[in-house]
């Protein structure tokens, strides 16, 4: 006969002390250290203990006893279900302290590598509408909040439209309005929910693996244009055409959409890399502009989601380069040749690497269409690519930028820069404890010489970093 559990307790009259990591608080209640999501430090609640550790305890605010004199109100109403913005109720200038302090603790924990000063975070240059990219998952489980589960009423309209639930894959919570993309993407996106609800057609169900409408990715760039993908997944006969009446409603009501793209995606996820996209109307890129360079970005291209601090990300990176004129440059991790092709005027020749191959042709692209010819790109696992074969083969290079995944550079690929032994390594990060990990693996032949945090993401934990490395033989000049 198993053990009856033991209720989880209630804390009383917590002081809510510090930021943790994925946007959670942090209080401490006699040896137990507890993590909290959705409140502030200085905030005094009581809390439902929701999972416990030995030295350790999740749990969820049930009452604010007093709210800390630095909390925010949240522009958003979804706050508090939605977890994506997990932040809006801390003001700016708090969220930008607790993220330089994560760079630092992540650099010198994880890292344990010497370290120099740290520039002061560069905040972002707007704290709404900065995101040129959002996706939305469509589903028909909606997320049901606690108080409509007691209630016991069936709901009318099961279908949604938003972003998936923490903890719950098949569950989406709807989403009316967004805070962190131009208010057209709204518009269009809550244009769809209407017409699929009112045709009467299906949403996917993720369990079940069928459903026609199944998600909607909407980008729009500094030139004023906006591409609208949406993903479809074709169950029977006539499908194919109701997704494109679908299209049609779109493409009729917004103008604006200068990219309508869909594709039919049948396997058991939302990527879509190895699919065909189809064009609806329009062409099936659009171009973002940068420094008077044009880029073109379509639906498979990486490019970073804050347009106007991604100009700032990249020009530090330039900057640190220390770049003259006479410098083979590696970019890795190219993406669509953005880095690769802003440095370009300043190198002697960059060569990028990057695993997506439409990526490299919009690379390639991006190259001609800014009259650059001094630059060469390779698609490939980059630690295949990037191999002492390829280096005998165009060059040592003088400096290697690399701007990993969040995962982070695998080890043969650290391994292979430092029997490369470049002068210079900027590595950009999305992600400072990944990073620090490199760091110590790069430690032996280079020391960090600067440090400086990007925000990119106001609002949510994530922080970019970009740190300088000079070979040990070399003076630290930053």
């Amino acid at each position: 006969m198993s053990r009856k559990k033991r209720p989880l307790p209630i804390l009383e009259n917590v002081l809510i002390t510090d930021c943790a990591a994925e946007g959670k608080s942090l209080a401490r209640v006699d040896d137990m250290v507890v993590f909290v999501p959705f409140a502030v430090p200085g905030d005094v609640v009581d809390l439902q203990v929701r999972k416990k550790k030995h030295h350790y305890c999740e749990a969820e605010v049930i009452r604010f006893v007093k709210k800390s004199e630095r909390r925010a109100e949240p522009m958003c109403s979804h706050f508090g279900v939605c977890g994506g913005c997990k932040w809006q109720n801390l003001p700016y200038d708090a969220q930008l302290e607790m993220k330089q302090r994560q760079v630092f603790d992540q650099l010198s924990r994880i890292g344990k590598v010497e370290l120099p000063p740290f520039n002061d975070i560069l905040g972002s240059v707007h704290t709404r509408f900065y995101r040129n990219k959002l996706e939305f998952g469509c589903c028909n489980r909606r997320w049901l909040t606690r108080e409509e589960v007691a209630s016991g009423v069936p709901l009318e309209q099961p279908n949604a439209i938003g972003f998936h639930i923490t903890g719950a894959f098949d569950k989406i919570l709807p989403i009316e309005q967004c805070w962190l993309m131009d208010p057209l993407h709204n518009e269009i996106r809550n244009a769809i929910r209407d017409y699929a609800y009112s045709t009467g057609m299906t949403f996917f169900d993720l369990r079940a693996q069928h459903g026609l409408l199944r998600d909607i990715m909407l980008r729009n760039s500094a030139t004023g244009e906006w591409m609208v993908l949406i993903q479809f997944h074709f169950d029977e006969a006539g499908d194919e055409e109701r997704a494109r009446g679908l299209l049609q409603h779109v493409a009729d009501r917004f103008p604006q959409i200068t990219s309508l793209l869909y594709v039919d995606n049948q396997k058991c996820n939302d990527t879509f890399g190895d699919l065909d996209i189809q064009t609806f109307k329009g062409v099936d890129h659009i171009y973002e502009v940068m420094e008077g360079l044009r880029f073109k970005v379509g639906p498979k291209s990486f490019y970073q989601t804050n347009t106007e601090q991604a100009y700032v990300l990249y020009s530090v990176a330039r900057r640190l380069a220390g770049l003259t004129g006479a410098e083979l440059v590696y970019d890795l991790y190219t993406g669509t040749g953005t880095i690769a092709n802003f440095v370009a005027r300043q190198a002697r020749q960059v060569i990028g690497i990057e695993y997506v191959p439409e990526a490299i042709e919009d690379a390639r692209v991006n190259s001609a269409l800014n009259g650059i010819d001094n630059t060469l790109f390779y698609a490939g696992d980059m630690k295949d690519v990037l191999s002492d074969d390829f280096i005998a083969r165009h060059g040592r290079p003088d400096v290697v930028i690399t701007d990993p995944p969040r995962a982070g550079m695998h080890p043969d690929v650290v391994a292979t820069i430092l029997r490369a032994a470049p002068q210079r390594i900027v590595y950009v990060s999305c992600n400072p404890a990944t990073q620090a990990r490199d760091l110590s693996l790069l430690d032996t032949d280079y020391r960090v010489a600067a440090v400086q945090p990007v925000d990119m993401f106001p609002h949510t934990p994530h922080v970019e970093n970009v740190v300088l490395l000079l070979r040990r033989e070399q003076a630290i000049t930053h």
